[in-house]
């Protein structure tokens, strides 16, 4: 079974994501960016879903941390943010992440991505 980390520090939010992706995965969970950094060094997840508005060590720099360390570079990367203005995704990319999904979140979105990503079949 694939693993995600899920770094959000809305309760809330974390919740939401483990409704919809316990069945199909192993989760993790953090609540800021630098517990996730120190989840993702240890566990080593197959795909990272980052909240990029975080306490103690925001989304951002996570990332640039993240796709720094030889080690961790290869995990994918979903930057989860409520702000869709115009250039955030592409900031993000610049940043390390490998997409880009906005808040509220998109069901079937999320899905695709963590498939394509996940090199998974989607189901019919």
């Amino acid at each position: 079974m694939k693993r995600i980390l899920i770094v959000e520090d809305v309760e809330f939010n974390r919740d939401l994501f483990i409704q919809l992706l316990e069945d199909r995965y192993e989760l993790l969970t953090a609540s800021d960016g630098a517990a996730g950094m120190m989840v993702a060094e240890r566990e080593r997840p197959d795909l990272i879903l980052m909240d990029l508005s975080l306490p103690v060590m925001d989304g951002w720099e996570t990332i640039r941390r993240i796709k720094a360390n030889a080690e961790l570079q290869h995990i994918p990367v979903i930057a989860v943010s409520s702000y869709a203005m115009r250039g955030e995704a592409d900031k993000a990319q610049q940043c390390g992440c490998d997409d880009y999904l906005t808040k509220p979140l998109d069901e079937n979105l999320l899905f695709e991505k963590l498939g394509h990503l996940l090199a998974e079949t989607p189901e019919k």
